[in-house]
This record gives C-alpha cells, sequence and structure tokens, in this order.
C-alpha cells in the first residue's frame, strides 16, 4: 500500500524547499507563478492531503469560509460558488454555503460562526448587514468580503460590477430598436443593487428625452413570482410598455410568463431585457437577451480577497470592478408601432 505523501515528497518532486511547499498550499502570496501552478500540480499528482487537525492547532483556524447568500436555489449562487471554492481549495480551505432568505436573526447566527470561530471569513452576497451593535468584534471587521452587492458606509473589501452604466447599456439597447415605452423591473429598494441598476435605466431614459411615468417603475424581490405579478400589473394598464428591463433573469422570466397568460408573444408584441446570464437564459424560448456578469470570476476574486485577509489582515484593493458584456439573443426586436 502506498504511504501518504508529506510535504518533503512534494519538495523534492517539485525541486524546491519543504518551506516552500508549505507556503504554496497555505495559500501564501510569497510563491510566485509558474512555481504555485508546479507545486500543486504535484500535491495532486502525489496524492497528497494536509492534515487538517494539526494545521488547525497550529494555526488557531477553522480552515473553512462562508459563503452568505438570500436564497441558496437561485442558480445564479452556483457559478459564483465555483470560483470561491475553487480559489479556497488551492489554499486548504473549505467553503460553507448559508441561506439566510432575508432574515436578518439568521444573517446574525452566520456572523456568530466568525466571533465563534468556526470560520475564518464570510464572503457577504445578501446586500444587507445585521443590526450595528452586532458588527463590533474583531473578527466581523476584519473577517467580511463583500462580493455582487454594495453596502455603504462600510469598511469591508467589495468586489462588484458597474451595475449603473450596464443597466444604462441594456436599456440604450431597447430605444436603440425604437422603443420608448420602456418599463424596469427592479430588485428590492433601496438596496444598493438594486438602486443602482434603477439609476442606470433613469439615466438611459433622461439622455433619451423619454418619459417615466411612475407606473412604468416597478419594484420585485429578484424571484420568478415577484417578476410575473409585476409584469400582470404592468400590462393592466391603458398603455402598456413595449419593452421590459429587468433587474435579473427570474424576474424578467416570470414577467414574460405573465405575458404569455395574456397572450402575448416576445418579441414580437413586448420586448425584455434581464441580468445576469444565467445558464438557462440561452435555453430559453426565446433565448433571453440580458446582461452577463462573470460570475466565476466574481467568486475566485472574492476569495483571494478574503485570503488577503486572513492571511495578511488586509487586501491591496477595497474595490474591484469586473466588467459585463450585453449578450444580445432573441427576446428583443423593434416594436412593432413606435
Amino acid at each position: 500500500m502506498q504511504s501518504k505523501a508529506r510535504i518533503k515528497d512534494i519538495a523534492e518532486h517539485s525541486g524546491v524547499s519543504p518551506a516552500t511547499v508549505s507556503r504554496a498550499l497555505n495559500g501564501s502570496s510569497l510563491v510566485a507563478e509558474p512555481t504555485l501552478s508546479r507545486i500543486r500540480e504535484t500535491a495532486r499528482r502525489l496524492g497528497y492531503r494536509p492534515n487538517v487537525n494539526a494545521r488547525n492547532l497550529r494555526t488557531q483556524r477553522s480552515m473553512s469560509v462562508l459563503m452568505l447568500v438570500r436564497d441558496v436555489g437561485n442558480p445564479f449562487y452556483l457559478e459564483v460558488f465555483k470560483g470561491i471554492e475553487a480559489a479556497a481549495r488551492d489554499a486548504g480551505y473549505v467553503v460553507l454555503m448559508g441561506n439566510t432568505e432575508n432574515d436578518a436573526e439568521r444573517e446574525a447566527e452566520y456572523f456568530n460562526m466568525l466571533d465563534d470561530g468556526r470560520a475564518d471569513g464570510m464572503i457577504l452576497m445578501t446586500g444587507t448587514l445585521p443590526a450595528p451593535e452586532r458588527l463590533v468584534s474583531a473578527a466581523s471587521e476584519q473577517s467580511v468580503v463583500v462580493a455582487l452587492e454594495m453596502i455603504e458606509n462600510s469598511t469591508f473589501p467589495h468586489v462588484i460590477i458597474d451595475n449603473e452604466r450596464a443597466a444604462a447599456e441594456a436599456v440604450e439597447h431597447l430605444i436603440s430598436l425604437g422603443h420608448r415605452r420602456i418599463a424596469h423591473i427592479a430588485g428590492p429598494l433601496p438596496e444598493e443593487m438594486s438602486t443602482r441598476r434603477l439609476a442606470g435605466y433613469r439615466r438611459a431614459m433622461q439622455a433619451a428625452g423619454l418619459d417615466m411615468p411612475a407606473e412604468l417603475v416597478r419594484t420585485g424581490d429578484f424571484s420568478l413570482k415577484s417578476g410575473e405579478l409585476q409584469g400582470q400589473l404592468l400590462f393592466e394598464q391603458s398603455e402598456p410598455p413595449t419593452a421590459i428591463f429587468a433587474a435579473n433573469d427570474e424576474m424578467a422570466f416570470g414577467a414574460i410568463q405573465a405575458m404569455a397568460a395574456r397572450g402575448l408573444t416576445v418579441p414580437e408584441d413586448v420586448s425584455v431585457v434581464g441580468f445576469d446570464d444565467l445558464s438557462l437564459s440561452k435555453a430559453f424560448q426565446p433565448p433571453l437577451t440580458t446582461v452577463s456578469q462573470p460570475r466565476i470570476e466574481i467568486g475566485r476574486t472574492a476569495m483571494l480577497r478574503l485570503l488577503d485577509l486572513i492571511e495578511q489582515g488586509e487586501t491591496s484593493q477595497a474595490v474591484t470592478v469586473l466588467g459585463t458584456e450585453l449578450i444580445i439573443r432573441g427576446t428583443t426586436a423593434p416594436p412593432r408601432h413606435n
């Protein structure tokens, strides 16, 4: 039976010192490429498995991190998780996913895991925080990276996209097709991400000199059901929109369902743009025009920022902004009547 591979064995096969191997496997930024990749590949090839209990005693760490989301059933988070998990695994950490369901008490319980040392850090993706009096411990203050969402007046590192610019590009696409009465189904307000996407909608409409009566802006909660409900309300109006920009793909799907129930077709009767580019968006009929976010890269980058906090107590970048792309598919077309 083959004996368990040791750090010494990896060092011999990689042509480096055991200390360098140890730093590489613990996620230290002191080991540069291509040495880092060579060591990790050798460790995989030799079947190396770290002695987690010994390392935890030595470092006084749990070697686990939390990914906190508002709805674990939303497929959007799975791609982000892939990026987080890949970077975490390379550094010897495991990722636990927490589901808050927009419950402040549940969110506070996950922050308690940081305070109690049951997790070494958190990637926060809910857009909210527990009550301010909860955020007083060093563990909470120094071990959180916010991803996707924005939390105003916080000192946490953020990994985000430019939500306002991306939303404006989506609406500008509809305007370029000739649409003039364009509705927006916003996410939960006044959360920062929803506010920024609403601001992008307004910016594009104002730049084109288009009216934005209050009845064209509806507020959902990012769920399919809320998109369907707000879609119904939009088409109960005496002058319904010819196009809809939804703040995420799930609400876009819900709005399309509401229109189908009224005998309307997309894009012949109404054009629809979503936001996120879920895997289902390609398979949807017709395929959904949407804003694509680099979900895996968001997750990977957020985990690397969190490792900086855990290993060094700080990170070099307070805010990291990643790019987006408008993917034009089959749910947008010129209106039948301008």
